[in-house]
């Protein structure tokens, strides 16, 4: 009988193996002209990869089996159109990863091994305004042996000298410190950043002088003085946070931006207008194209004569260009900048200006120049918003649903507020989990006020800026930046307006890394194929989804020094050890909690009780009770007094090293173990969990010993 069967599912099978071949067959032949859209994904991957494992081991790994898996995809590409493209996409990977291992040792320069009080000289190579810091901030090359490339110096404003000018030689007394790491684990890691910048330090002027004026000024030193003089004068043509964000849009300078206001466009997720991108740099060229395309056109030896379009691209890519180095040249703005001139290159040449194609260039260009910045928020959200809206409009069926077509007026436009809307969500929808993964925070409502405030700043507050500091130069300026001054309160108003509706802001604690990765990996496959099995990253997005959102907020988080402390008490209330805390760490503990930052003092919770120097508190998870003990002073408790304290609680937290005696039931978190590990988030409960700064560091060359 199970012969017969056998014999009998035997066809069943063959018939089934072969319509699956048959289907895969179909679907290369369908897709086929998408592999090359997977070429930047297969760098990212490597990219990805490099920063992800932990040294050098893991990078050794990861190349030798990306080099296997190439070479089996080469070897079977004579019988499989997947083989070979398996092959390459390895390749891709290979590369990417020994792409930005050798940025990384490219990029080392010396760095400050502790912090140090220091006197040293040298030039000033961009200045930034923190008007709500009470500061400036310099970049500075010091100049002397065993110095780093570069530090970083805030400058109060009590002790701003005249002359602090980029390219000026100054002397400076100093506190200076290391990079900063991770002030806890998913936390935003400055060293990483500082190492590929050559910043080996930052710190506070606690004296400085200006030792010689600019001299021979480079062409890049021109240009910070220009950016500087520039946001000046807006700020005094325009006062407050409207001055503010308008020298922002036109030199990307954000330092002058008020708290709350900065607060308000990141609630309503307006943050994008701030920063120099795609929307700014299109709205530049875009103008200066269609400008001088009008201008041309009116004489008509030009037009019969000349292709005005070509000629006219050229000129908006020479504004792009010069828009790019106006604002610092960043790399945002620099792969902006690339994907402008793409276009207008397909413009001149009669191509279709936007595709995933040319997304997929400038993507090329930007991680082989640029490698490091894949892990920014910057890249990933400017790119996640382009695909989205790329993909979106590729689709057939939506553009026969948007398409002009003869009808009304009416229809028309609510044909078109449609398209605007539906754009916003989708890419409100792809930017989600890339603001929550970097900021812990995304704006619900960020759709509704975008189809507003995008068509407010490229349409009337740009042109009226631009207008502005254009009649500036005979005195005329005075009315245009009134109606900017009005449309950016307009601006604000909007912010503030969507930033306090109810349920604003969605917030998530530390999203792992594995499931931000199935969240990306699952919209990139959405993004790239065409064919029905592209609703297969529907389900990938929907795991990496529900892996974020079930993961636990952690009960206890440690900052790195050991200093401050935060809990979750048995009703979700958070709890600060030092409630004098600065607004610095007040926020990012919050953040990392994924909640508002409404903190109890420690000592004020029901099962807590607090010194001057030290706090207990107990929790209760799961079918346990957990006592924790932390010191808040830099005063040291007698020593059989803290050997006590130590016997009867479960975990210990300290900023000092603790004595040999003290010895908890589980964690003793002193200065001696935070060197080792940074800083951690622990969740408690039935098999408690403690992640730590040094386990998503690795050993990476701007980790160093610790």
């Amino acid at each position: 009988m199970s012969d017969a069967l056998a014999d009998f599912a035997s066809p069943r099978r063959a018939l089934w193996i072969g319509a699956v071949r048959d289907r895969l067959i179909e679907i290369a032949e369908a897709e086929r002209d998408q592999f090359p859209l997977w070429l930047p994904v297969g760098l990212m991957v490597g990219i990805a990869a490099w920063f992800t494992l932990p040294g050098r081991d893991g990078w050794i790994a990861f190349l030798l089996g990306a080099g296997a898996v190439a070479a089996g995809g080469f070897a079977l590409s004579e019988s499989s159109r997947w083989s070979r493209a398996l092959g390459i996409f390895a390749l891709a990977a290979g590369i990417g990863c020994a792409l930005v291992w050798v940025r990384a040792e490219r990029v080392a320069a010396p760095r400050l091994d502790r912090p140090q009080l220091m006197t040293f000289t040298g030039q000033v190579e961009s200045v930034q305004a923190l008007p709500g810091d009470g500061a400036e901030r310099l970049l500075v090359a010091p100049v002397g042996p065993g110095l780093p490339a570069r530090l970083r110096l805030n400058v109060p404003s009590e002790r701003t000298v005249s002359g602090l000018v980029p390219g000026a030689t100054i002397r400076a007394r100093a506190w200076m410190m290391p990079p900063a790491p991770m002030a806890a684990p998913g936390a935003y890691d400055f060293a990483r950043a500082a190492w590929f910048q050559k910043i080996g330090g930052s710190g506070r002027a606690l004296d400085l002088e200006v030792v010689a004026p600019p001299a021979g000024r480079g062409w890049n030193a021109g240009l910070s003085a220009l950016r500087q003089r520039l946001s000046a004068h807006i700020r005094g043509r325009l006062g407050g946070g409207e001055g503010a964000i308008a020298a922002a849009l036109a030199t990307g300078d954000q330092g002058a931006i008020p708290d709350d206001d900065a607060d308000a466009m990141r609630r309503a997720g307006l943050t994008h207008l701030l920063s120099v991108s795609g929307l700014h740099l299109t709205a530049v060229v875009g103008a200066v194209m269609l400008l001088t395309l009008k201008l041309l056109a009116l004489s008509p030896t030009l037009a019969l004569r000349f292709r005005l379009v070509a000629i006219s691209a050229g000129v908006g890519g020479i504004a792009g260009v010069a828009y790019t180095l106006l604002t610092g040249a960043e790399v945002p703005t620099i792969r902006s900048c690339v994907a402008a001139l793409l276009i207008l290159a397909g413009i001149a040449l009669g191509r279709e200006a936007l595709t995933l194609r040319l997304l997929a260039v400038g993507a090329l260009i930007v991680l082989l120049l640029w490698p490091e910045s894949l892990v920014g928020a910057s890249f990933q959200l400017s790119f996640a918003a382009i695909a989205s809206i790329v993909a979106l409009h590729e689709n057939p069926r939506i553009q026969a649903l948007l398409a002009r077509r003869d009808e009304g007026r009416l229809l028309r436009l609510g044909r078109f507020l449609f398209g605007l809307v539906l754009t916003g969500l989708v890419v409100e929808t792809a930017l989600a989990p890339i603001a929550l993964f970097h900021f812990h925070r995304t704006g619900l409502y960020g759709a509704g006020a975008n189809v507003i405030a995008i068509p407010l700043t490229t349409f009337i507050i740009m042109p009226l800026e631009a207008l502005a500091l254009l009649f500036d130069a005979v005195g005329m300026g005075a009315p245009f930046w009134w109606l900017a001054g009005k449309a950016l309160s307009a601006l604000l108003w909007l912010a503030h307006m969507t930033a306090s509706l109810p349920g604003a802001v969605a917030m998530l604690p530390t999203i792992p890394r594995p499931a931000f990765a199935l969240i990306v990996a699952g919209g990139l496959w959405i993004c790239l194929w065409r064919t029905s099995w592209r609703a297969f990253g529907l389900v990938v997005v929907a795991a990496g989804t529900i892996w974020a959102v079930a993961t636990p907020a952690p009960d206890l988080i440690v900052t790195g020094d050991g200093r401050h402390l935060v809990l979750r008490d048995d009703a979700g209330r958070l709890a600060l050890l030092r409630p004098r805390a600065g607004d610095y760490v007040r926020d990012l503990l919050a953040e990392l909690s994924g909640a508002e930052p409404d903190y109890y003092d420690l000592g004020t919770l029901p099962n807590a009780a607090c010194s001057s120097d030290l706090c207990m508190a107990d929790l209760t998870r799961g079918h346990r009770r957990w006592r924790i003990v932390a010191t808040r002073s830099g005063y040291r408790l007698p020593w059989a007094e803290m050997v006590r304290a130590c016997a009867g609680a479960d975990i210990v937290v300290a900023d000092r090293r603790l004595p040999r005696g003290c010895t908890p039931r589980w964690l003793k978190a002193d200065a001696t173990l935070l060197r080792q590990t940074g800083g951690l988030a622990i969740t408690l409960g039935a098999t408690p969990r403690v992640a730590t700064v040094a386990a998503a560091e690795g050993a990476h060359p701007w980790v160093g010993s610790r």
